[in-house]
């Protein structure tokens, strides 16, 4: 069984903010701690920040690793000029790169790619990438593809255009991920 975060709970937040906003949490908790605790109680209170300690050290280490905006930036760029064969092996290179088995479907079809990993199948939708407006066909499509395979879920990839709010309620009701942005980016980022 996976748990999974809310992405609006205090630590979620933290992990998404600039790393030092947790260590200065920490010493403002110790700070608090040592001026309103009692003596004996001051180190149990310092000990009650660890879980912040360790959120800030998670996200100084993600934010280390990230690309850079200028390095992100110039994919964006880089994905607007791509034909759809550079982009493709560009997306495989990457999923190999996190351990995922890719297979590449016939073309015309609702899913271009097959991802497996422990024993997991996923069905990766990527070749509407430029178009200007995504509405909920496609990924009525998808689901179809998903449903047909017996694929645990799916992925509707976009550099460009924006996803309708019918389309992202859909995407959320049956189990498709949306990889727009610099998610996409930081996807094919990865593997340079």
């Amino acid at each position: 069984m996976k748990f999974k975060m809310s992405p609006n709970s205090l630590f979620a937040i933290l992990l998404r903010s600039p790393w030092w906003i947790s260590f200065a949490l920490v010493g403002l908790f110790s700070l608090a701690a040592a001026a309103l605790l009692p003596r004996e109680y001051v180190y149990a209170g310092v000990l009650g920040t660890f879980p912040f300690f360790a959120v800030g050290c998670v996200a100084a280490w993600r934010q280390w690793h990230a690309p850079s905006a200028a390095r992100v930036a110039a994919m964006h760029a880089q994905l607007q000029a791509w034909p759809w064969r550079d982009f493709a092996d560009a997306l495989e290179a990457a999923w190999r790169s996190n351990g995922h088995g890719v297979e590449r479907l016939a073309g015309g079809g609702a899913a271009d790619f097959v991802l497996t990993q422990d024993g997991q199948a996923l069905l990766a939708s990527a070749r509407r990438w430029k178009a200007a407006t995504h509405g909920v066909e496609p990924l009525r499509e998808l689901h179809a593809a998903m449903q047909a395979r017996g694929a645990q879920a799916g992925l509707y990839l976009l550099a460009q255009g924006s996803l309708s709010d019918n389309a992202r309620l859909f995407a959320r009701d049956h189990g498709i991920t949306v990889v727009q942005g610099d998610a996409l980016a930081g996807l094919l980022l990865g593997t340079r």
